[in-house]
């Protein structure tokens, strides 16, 4: 059997493996290796950073410099794809007709100036890019930040329209997203696969924990927007100890959550301090203002933790609605959080978590999936 080459274009250097859109392409490279795929990655980094690390699982691995600023501007691309626009990239990829796989919008732009030839073109979409600026620009309280969320969401709209038609297969994260594409953009050949998470085998822990968690990315305008209402609607008079932790939360949020005795913030924690985290918590509490893609927080969570409380918004489509405490109201999460508060999760319903995780997010069977589409 011949050898099977592919390209990946990432929108990121996929390492260290810190936040949800690297923990998919980081393990699916993983598995592509693991089934021997040579890889030929294609990156971007806004530091010059390299990851030595990436040299385990690939032939060869290209870095971009991703435009920053004005260089990175243009009147009719989104900023995420401009500042991404790179000849070196065009030129290395037209050296053969190997597949191409794109992960990302972000990384797109390839597509509007690829040369005519008979390779395979797949997209992977990481959210509905466009309706994911647009919650952002509902939820950030900054002017600046609103024109621009504004912006990037209207140019972003207009890029996956006129591209959703050129690559040969479209995979999305979940099905809302799936459904999305097929409505607006009348996508055709598009279809779902979850992420790839590296957590095989993964199993959540025993007894009872001692407080409740809330984590993510806390310079996102959504995920700060989810902890002022947690403080405000939820945990404001809770006994319940209640700990946030992420990165780089602004000073405000800072001086926000130093205002409830209940609360504590842990900022930047490492890998290894997260898993513990979501671990020793009893109630990982996450909801969501945002119902594009998919949250791998709380993936991790169902993995790696007890109780999962959560808003409809943050599980629609995800495939795990089954397997969350959702709730709508902030009645029924303060009643969600007193009713768990103390309740170890039973063998039952571990069980029914391991049966929808280990069938959805089996990197294995999900990557030869992807070689079946792509091969």
């Amino acid at each position: 059997m011949p050898d099977k080459h592919l390209h990946i274009i990432s929108f990121i250097v996929p390492f260290p493996v810190n936040y949800g859109g690297v923990f998919d392409i980081y393990h699916k490279i993983v598995a592509l290796h693991k089934a021997g795929v040579r890889i030929y990655l294609h990156c971007f980094t806004e530091h010059g950073r390299q990851q030595p690390e990436l040299n385990r699982f690939c032939e060869k691995i290209f870095y971009y410099p991703r435009k920053k600023g004005l260089t990175g501007l243009s009147p009719r691309l989104p900023y995420i794809v401009a500042s991404r626009m790179d000849k070196n990239l065009w030129r290395n990829l037209e050296q053969d007709d190997y597949p191409v796989l794109i992960e990302g919008i972000h990384a797109a732009g390839w597509l509007l100036k690829r040369t005519a030839s008979p390779r395979k073109i797949i997209l992977r979409l990481h959210n509905v890019e466009h309706d994911y600026y647009r919650q952002l620009f509902l939820s950030s309280s900054s002017t600046i930040d609103r024109i621009y969320y504004h912006f990037e969401s209207v140019l972003l709209r207009s890029f996956e329209k006129k591209i959703a038609a050129i690559p040969d297969i479209i995979l999305a994260v979940s099905d809302q997203d799936t459904e999305s594409y097929r409505q607006r953009f009348g996508v055709k050949n598009i279809e779902m696969l979850p992420v790839f998470t590296g957590f095989a085998n993964d199993e959540p822990p025993a007894g009872t924990g001692y407080f409740c968690l809330y984590h993510g990315n806390l310079s996102v305008p959504e995920n700060e927007k989810a902890v002022a209402w947690l403080l405000s609607e939820i945990f404001f008079d809770s006994q319940m100890p209640f700990v946030i932790a992420g990165k780089n939360p602004s000073p405000e949020l800072k001086q926000f959550i130093a205002r409830f005795d209940n609360a504590k913030l842990i900022s930047d924690p490492s890998v290894e301090k997260m898993k513990s985290l979501i671990a020793d918590a009893q109630c990982n509490v996450l909801p969501s203002f945002n119902v594009t893609g998919i949250k791998l927080k709380i993936i991790n969570a169902l993995f790696h933790g007890r109780h999962c409380i959560v808003n409809n918004a943050a599980v629609r489509g995800s495939g795990v609605e089954s397997i969350c405490n959702v709730a709508k109201t902030p009645q029924e999460f303060r009643e969600a959080v007193e009713r768990f508060s103390s309740l170890p999760l039973d063998e039952k319903d571990i069980a029914a978590r391991k049966k929808v995780l280990n069938e959805l997010f089996d990197d294995d069977k999900n990557c030869a999936k992807l070689i079946q589409r792509i091969w």
